[in-house]
């Protein structure tokens, strides 16, 4: 990694960091580095989603570095609850990923930059910086990545889809986001209502589409185009 730039992070207060990696070689490395750069202090560090979490709420820091793939709770999910119920906090990814499958949901779940680890230190700095200031800290790879998702060519949009089986639309973005692999209090608090509301959702679709388990309610929104498997490319 090279060194940070000069200046960086003058005439204000350290960012305060959390350092999130479920690698203790790597995360104990990242903790090193960024006790070198300037402009950033490390408050904290944990090895996975729910130890971020944690540490977000006990901490209240300004940035959390987050890994992606961890046991537990991932770095997606976990960004997802900090920027929910903790949106004084920025999140930065830190990976070793740059494919569209792990940088579009990161970015859509909340995430404000997005760096692969061989970045610099200059460039974490950068990021760092960026997202305090209200803008986007992204790697150059990543914003060439983006530019190249916006300019491919859209297909008309054939309008709503109607969904199936006379489910209303709540309970049709409901069974979305089961097929998403939420649980029902996740999916209580992305929809911004109780659990039992979710349940009352869930009994009604259930019921409507003839559906005994969460397995069988994932087979359906895949078989009716509602949700695509992971892995899948939109055509």
């Amino acid at each position: 990694m090279s060194g940070p730039a000069a200046g960086a992070g003058a005439g204000r207060p350290p960012a305060r960091v959390v350092v999130v990696d479920d690698q203790t070689v790597v995360r104990e490395g990242i903790v090193m580095l960024l006790g070198l750069l300037p402009g950033i202090e490390v408050v904290g560090a944990g090895g996975d989603g729910e130890e971020a979490v944690a540490l977000v709420a006990e901490l209240a820091p300004d940035v959390v570095l987050m890994d992606l793939r961890m046991p537990r709770c991932d770095g997606v999910e976990a960004t997802r609850r900090i920027r929910a119920e903790y949106p004084g906090t920025q999140v930065v990814i830190l990976t070793t990923y740059a494919d569209d499958e792990s940088l579009f949901p990161a970015l859509t779940a909340g995430a404000r930059g997005y760096l692969t680890k061989d970045a610099g230190g200059d460039e974490i700095v950068r990021a760092v910086s960026d997202v305090l200031s209200g803008d986007a800290g992204l790697a150059p790879s990543i914003q060439r990545r983006l530019l190249e998702r916006l300019a491919q060519p859209v297909a008309a949009d054939p309008g709503p889809k109607e969904p199936p089986d006379g489910m209303t639309a709540r309970e049709a973005e409901v069974l979305v986001l089961i097929a998403d692999g939420l649980t029902n209090q996740e999916i209580a608090r992305t929809l911004h209502v109780s659990t039992a509301t979710v349940k009352t959702h869930i009994n009604n679709l259930f019921a409507k589409a003839g559906l005994k388990d969460r397995a069988q309610a994932v087979r359906y929104a895949y078989g009716h185009g509602l949700a695509r498997p992971p892995g899948t490319s939109v055509t």
